[in-house]
């Protein structure tokens, strides 16, 4: 297992910027994905990006060109970038790996806001 904390959210106008991070508790294997999901209120969750090593980044069609996601690995950190922010971007983002040890973790999540 791992902990995973998110932070970074807040409350920000469209168009305006936010630097989500994660925190592992382990070290990161990027062998396997780490992901950026988010869900808004009365939603599903759903996958905003995702990373590895071999296949680098994958982004959903809505956040493309906005958001970069990236890893730092020495901070067993996981970041995403999230440029021209949208008020459809509004959920709270939550972060976890695809790794089959840590697949049943996930982190408290961080809430973003963004105002019309």
């Amino acid at each position: 297992q791992v902990q995973l904390v998110e932070s970074g959210g807040g409350l920000v106008q469209a168009g305006g910027s936010l630097r989500l991070s994660c925190v592992a508790s382990r070290t990161i294997s990027t062998i396997h994905p780490m992901k950026w999901f988010r869900q808004a209120p009365g939603k599903q969750r759903e996958l905003v990006a995702g990373i590895t090593s071999d296949e680098g980044p994958n982004y959903a069609d809505s956040v493309k060109g906005r958001f970069t996601i990236s890893i730092d690995n020495a901070k067993n950190t996981v970041f995403l970038q999230m440029n021209n922010l949208k008020p459809e971007d509004t959920a709270v983002y939550y972060c976890h790996s695809d790794r089959p040890s840590w697949r049943d973790s996930w982190g408290q999540g961080t809430q973003v806001t963004v105002s019309s």
